[in-house]
């Protein structure tokens, strides 16, 4: 089986995996979960009890639900269309909580939002999905709270990257450098 440890390895660093000679795909542990890859696995693995994600279609929901997610919180804002006439309403249907918590601008990407996400993802026993349009407003939050937690600014960094950090990168640096 030691091809099959190798792809536990592997799995950590890809968010799928083509087993050989075959085309089943495999969910993985990433903290930044594309959603259409979820929704073709069927099953997706939280990292710290955490996932990211962009914005979930109903069908990536299910599978969140059925991988044994506790909430869903939604960093959307108000007026962002979501694909789906009532996200509050197809979570709840599928037993989990929903959480607006809505950053809405780049001044939103601070310290006293990530402790309040800290506090909402420390609040539930299972896994959370965190998602917003793309993830990158999720990384952003993960990279400030994972300072808070006491990581340096490059691990914080990179960890935020993880979670999809992209074009808020310059904000959180600057975040970052204020801390």
């Amino acid at each position: 089986m030691k091809f099959a440890g190798s792809l536990a390895v592997l799995g950590l660093m890809f968010s799928s995996t083509v087993i050989a000679g075959g085309s089943e795909t495999v969910a993985t542990a990433t903290l930044l979960v594309d959603v259409e890859v979820a929704v073709k696995s069927g099953h997706v693995e939280p990292v710290d009890g955490i996932t990211s994600s962009g914005q979930p279609d109903k069908s990536a929901l299910e599978v969140y639900s059925k991988s044994g997610y506790a909430a869903v919180i939604d960093l959307r804002g108000v007026d962002e269309d979501r694909g789906m006439d009532d996200e509050q309403a197809v979570v709840k249907s599928l037993g989990m909580d929903y959480v607006l918590f809505p950053i809405e601008d780049r001044d939103a990407i601070n310290f006293e939002n990530a402790a309040k996400l800290d506090k909402l993802i420390s609040s539930y026993d299972g896994p959370v999905l965190v998602h917003c349009g793309s993830g990158n407003r999720v990384g952003a939050l993960l990279a400030l709270r994972r300072s808070l937690n006491g990581a340096d600014d490059a691990d914080a960094l990179e960890y935020g990257k993880q979670g999809g950090l992209t074009r808020l990168e310059d904000v959180v640096k600057e975040r970052l450098k204020e801390n």
